[in-house]
């Protein structure tokens, strides 16, 4: 089966009536839980990106606090919950949002995670979050930057004083 280029694709859209329009769009709903959850946030919440995040750490608060104390369960786990994150910062497409979203992330990684564990992958959670919100925050506007560079150092002195395995130098912006 040929794939339609997104020019022709937007063509025929653009031909359409809006019955057809909303049938399509139903359709595509009805498809897959992404597509209903990207078509959720740009009919009710597309508005205000910084909101939509804060009803997605309410909802994933809830994971953390579930949050197994075993190594691999913990990461498997973390990762679904980093999953539900990426997904829902990219239907934003705002690299503020995506920020936000993962200094949450790590301040609660610091909260409920095993911090004395010695399992590599759930160590390698954090630093890689960490990692990607020095590259975000580089992206943001000046005043952002301040903004969230002042937060993200204050949580890398936090994991420095909770963390054995953590070293704070190679971190710091």
């Amino acid at each position: 089966m040929k794939v339609e280029k997104l020019s022709e694709i937007k063509k025929e859209l653009r031909a359409l009536s809006p019955e057809n329009m909303i049938e399509i769009c139903i359709k595509l709903a009805k498809y897959r839980k992404e597509n209903k959850e990207l078509l959720s946030y740009l009919l009710y919440d597309s508005e205000n990106p910084l909101f939509y995040a804060e009803n997605v750490k309410s909802e994933l608060l809830e994971e953390f606090y579930k949050l197994k104390k075993h190594g691999y369960a913990a990461a498997k786990e973390l990762r679904k919950i980093l999953r539900i994150l990426e997904r829902s910062a990219k239907y934003t497409r705002s690299a503020e949002v995506e920020v936000v979203l993962l200094l949450w992330f790590c301040k609660n990684y610091l909260i409920y995670a095993d911090l004395r564990t010695a399992y590599k992958p759930l160590q390698t959670i954090f630093l890689r979050q960490t990692d990607k919100i020095r590259k975000l925050i580089a992206k943001l506007h000046e005043d952002l930057q301040f903004d969230y560079s002042s937060e993200y150092n204050d949580l890398i002195e936090e994991a420095d004083g909770k963390v054995r395995w953590f070293d704070k130098r190679s971190f710091f912006l």
